[in-house]
């Protein structure tokens, strides 16, 4: 995509960190934003802010471990703008059991809001994507994780695993459709991913966090403290709407990550030669 003026995005958990730099990324390029987030007072502010600039910009409340929910969003966005072009997958919700303490609720609700909201947002809108024949652009937030096994036994790191596969079979599949495909891998931003239990809904029990003097625990405090001294999601924001210009399907914000990658791939080739050599 090149021409984003009068376009419209739609991006969820869009009412804060990377979603809202999305929002106002795309705001300021000249398109219509459609802000879908589970946190309503937040989301309502987080319009005001845009709207407040000129941009034309709306709300729905969304809860994309919900597909009907994410049904609802899309129906509201038609409704509200007619075509849509950008969808941003982008939600989620941070999680990490370890192996102390493995709790399925928790699997659960990073599973369903990370993975099943994001394919949520695919089956809701590509068919309108692909029916409207102007093409546009899917962006999937995944992360490091995505990639790396630092955080050990975790639904955040296998959720965003998940999310960067699924974004390269898209990709390969929509090509033809002129239906591009981006998928984000941050390092560490200055989001309130860390305080993701504030919008964890009852149906997946108590939000319990670990003992902080638990392994668990202490990782988790850690990558609390690298997520306040992240970057700012503006940047991520800027990589990712260049992306959707060039139709290029990786954003990465963090190259001293590379080594740590390099070394993960190398291990998966030796392991390839060694099974070649039989």
């Amino acid at each position: 995509m090149q021409d984003f003026a009068g376009r419209t995005a739609f991006v969820t958990g869009g009412a804060s960190g990377i979603g809202f730099a999305l929002a106002r990324v795309f705001a300021a390029a000249g398109m219509n934003v459609m802000l879908a987030d589970i946190e309503d007072a937040a989301l309502a502010a987080a319009v005001d802010s845009l709207s407040a600039s000129g941009s034309n910009v709306r709300g729905i409340a969304c809860d994309v471990a919900d597909a009907a929910s994410v049904e609802r969003a899309a129906e509201a966005t038609f409704a509200a703008f007619g075509r849509v072009h950008v969808v941003c997958n982008n939600a989620g919700v941070g999680g990490g059991t370890g192996i102390d303490d493995i709790s399925p609720d928790t699997w659960r609700w990073v599973i369903d809001v990370n993975l099943m909201g994001a394919v949520h947002g695919v089956r809701a809108f590509l068919p309108h994507l692909r029916a409207h024949g102007e093409g546009g652009h899917i962006v999937n937030t995944a992360s490091m994780a995505g990639l790396l096994s630092g955080l050990g036994f975790s639904p955040y790191a296998a959720s965003k695993f998940a999310i960067v596969t699924m974004s390269e079979g898209l990709a390969m599949q929509l090509q033809p459709l002129g239906i591009g495909v981006t998928v984000i891998c941050p390092g560490f931003v200055r989001t309130r991913i860390a305080d993701s239990a504030r919008n964890r809904p009852v149906r997946y029990g108590a939000a319990q966090g670990p003992d902080p003097a638990s392994p668990a625990g202490r990782l988790a405090a850690q990558l609390a403290a690298l997520a306040q001294a992240g970057i700012d999601p503006a940047d991520v924001a800027a990589r990712t709407l260049a992306a959707i210009r060039a139709d290029e399907l990786y954003v990465f914000t963090h190259p001293e990550f590379r080594g740590e990658t390099e070394a993960r791939f190398d291990a998966i080739l030796a392991a390839m030669d060694k099974a070649a050599a039989r």
